[in-house]
């Protein structure tokens, strides 16, 4: 239900001012005002605000002794807030699909509300601004943040509940009433609804208001509206533990099962290096080129040093290469589903046609062979592959892959992502087939095998002609000394590093049978440090999973928006330790337990 107190006027936003700093700025959000998702310990201070809101303003609810507000529905909602210099000053709460409640049940029956009650639903509920600050359009980001969140988890509409007073503050965010008015104690409401699609257009239509209103704020959630969209990530921890890394002391408290980040600690001989020369490191200008880390990355893959190209992580050496060789008028052929951040840049940043091979969810998800070899014949500018795949984690063995890429057009580049190859095995790599092709292209990242994902460190293996025109755009510099000490360092260490390789394959395994024993079956079979499994129909959705998981210290990745044949009910997580796997397991037995108790009674 979105309940809304708002100023209709500037001396309302004046009255009861108990901070003369912030006095008069009807037109202009407080300084150090910070929009985030709730923690756990956030929630007495939400009740309290909406106790002084909902009982004692406007009268909807009878006062409380203990002067707390929460309801049913706060066992599974999520909150986002807004906060001064770390203080409370306003939230919206969000009631995700798959837990068969939303606070609108209350008043009317669904078959007359006219919305498809369906897994993309989410209501926006609650909307709240503390008395003093409520001219300074903090509604107005709150309203913003809850629809960026619902799309985040896959929502596809909202659905609110806004007083009629300030109507025109919906509707002007994109709303639309659906012609139900609702009383409730002393107050009453329009029932109003808004798609994902009509918020952005309202974004898009009142783009300086939404600008401005991004300026002004200190934003904790992923990708405003507003920015020019970018491809969401994992990563969603950094939320608890705090990314201005004041409190990394957090760390310990949470599972960051959402990044595939590995479980083991660096090559010791790497973190030696590091603790005896790090200041020194610090301070000092790394090679321009890259000289040493690209002789030990062609030494190790044997392969030649013109054959290397190294950039700051994988992401850095997509938006270089991509933006060099494609246009608006490329065709570009991907797997779907497959890591997202390829049809980000490929559909929102370049504006290429991009065609998918939708990988069927009847077949795993397994890559047709001789589909992709027919596909590849239509004369693409460019195919991509990640193999094995993310989300999937399904690969294709090299030698057969090798094969089908034999085929493929000289005039088509085919992009090779190899991420995760050395978690199936140490021959399985495609880097001396690329370095002597006329066409493809391998890229590989040292974050997710090598336990180096904060040291930002990759690079291309290709023949000279397929990496001539990308070094004179490459910017000097690319990759720190640190991180060029620790690759280096890393890569002399393989002994370390198959050993590990080993346990993650059993400790992937175990993770396996246990999502098993808490009656998760439709588990997609893979080869690298992470699962996917999808849920079943008498299970909540993969939204009010991760949510509940979140509430619990655990963070997992919902994949719904990786594929279009992947469904509401996916999800992935990395594979840990043991502690933390079994601490993954337990949480997820008890969320999917209290959905089951809940659909009992």
């Amino acid at each position: 239900m979105l309940r809304t107190r708002l100023c209709e006027n500037q001396q309302e936003t004046n009255h009861n001012n108990k901070s003369a700093t912030y006095k008069g700025m009807s037109n202009q959000l407080p300084p150090q005002t910070r929009i985030s998702v709730a923690y756990d310990s956030d929630r007495n201070s939400i009740y309290a605000l909406r106790h002084e809101v909902y009982a004692e303003e406007l009268h909807q609810h009878p006062t409380k002794h203990n002067r707390m507000l929460s309801d049913s529905l706060d066992a599974f909602n999520e909150y986002i807030v807004a906060k001064i210099d770390g203080r409370l000053v306003g939230f919206v709460s969000i009631t995700p699909p798959g837990f068969g409640r939303y606070s609108i049940d209350k008043y009317l029956a669904r078959e007359n509300v006219g919305l498809s009650f369906d897994e993309g639903l989410y209501e926006m509920r609650i909307l709240t601004v503390a008395r003093p600050h409520r001219g300074a359009r903090l509604a107005a980001a709150l309203m913003y943040a809850a629809g960026r969140r619902a799309e985040e988890r896959g929502g596809t509409r909202l659905v609110a509940m806004g007083r009629i007073e300030v109507l025109s503050i919906y509707l002007k965010h994109g709303f639309k009433p659906l012609g139900h008015r609702i009383k409730a104690g002393a107050v009453t409401f329009e029932l109003l609804s808004a798609s994902i699609q009509q918020l952005r257009a309202t974004v898009e239509r009142r783009h300086s208001f939404y600008q401005k209103l991004e300026k002004e704020l200190e934003w904790g959630l992923p990708f405003p509206f507003s920015k020019p969209a970018c491809c969401f990530h994992g990563g969603a921890f950094f939320d608890a533990i705090g990314a201005d890394f004041e409190t990394l002391e957090r760390r310990d408290s949470i599972v960051n099962a959402d990044v595939l980040d590995a479980w083991f600690p660096p090559s010791p001989t790497a973190l030696n290096t590091l603790r005896e020369h790090l200041p020194w490191l610090m301070r000092t200008s790394p090679p321009t080129q890259c000289e040493g880390l690209r002789r030990a990355i062609a030494r190790h893959r044997g392969v030649s040093e013109e054959n290397i190209l190294p950039g700051a992580g994988s992401s850095d050496l997509i938006y270089l290469a991509f933006r060099q060789w494609l246009n608006r008028n490329s065709r570009v052929l991907v797997l779907d589903p497959m890591y997202g951040e390829y049809v980000h840049i490929l559909e929102k940043v370049i504006g290429c046609q991009v065609d998918r091979m939708v990988l069927p969810r009847r077949d795993s998800y397994v890559v047709d062979l001789e589909e992709l070899r027919a596909r590849a014949a239509f004369g693409y500018d460019l195919i991509v592959l990640v193999n094995p795949n993310n989300p999937t984690g399904q690969h294709i063995a090299g030698h057969k892959l090798k094969a089908v890429l034999s085929c493929v057009p000289g005039s088509t580049r085919v992009w090779v992502d190899e991420a995760y190859i050395e978690y199936v095995g140490p021959n399985e790599s495609l880097e001396r087939f690329a370095a002597a092709s006329e066409n493809t292209i391998v890229c590989k990242t040292m974050s997710k095998v090598y336990a180096l994902s904060g040291m930002r460190v990759a690079y291309l293996c290709a023949s000279l002609p397929q990496l001539s025109d990308l070094v004179p755009v490459t910017p000097p510099w690319a990759v720190s000394l640190p991180a060029q000490v620790a690759a280096v360092k890393a890569l002399g260490d393989s002994a370390y590093y198959q050993d590990r390789y080993r346990e993650t394959r059993k400790l992937r395994q175990q993770l396996m049978e246990g999502l098993r024993g808490i009656g998760i079956h439709e588990i997609v079979p893979g080869q690298a440090n992470f699962v996917m499994f999808h849920l079943a129909p008498d299970q909540p959705s993969a939204a009010t999973v991760l949510s509940e998981a979140r509430r619990r210290g655990v963070f997992l990745r919902d994949v719904s928006p990786m594929g279009c044949e992947v469904g509401l009910r996916a999800l992935r997580l990395t594979v840990k330790d043991e502690e933390a796997n079994k601490r993954i397991l337990a949480t997820l037995e008890s969320v999917l337990s209290v959905r089951s108790s809940q659909l009992t009674n």
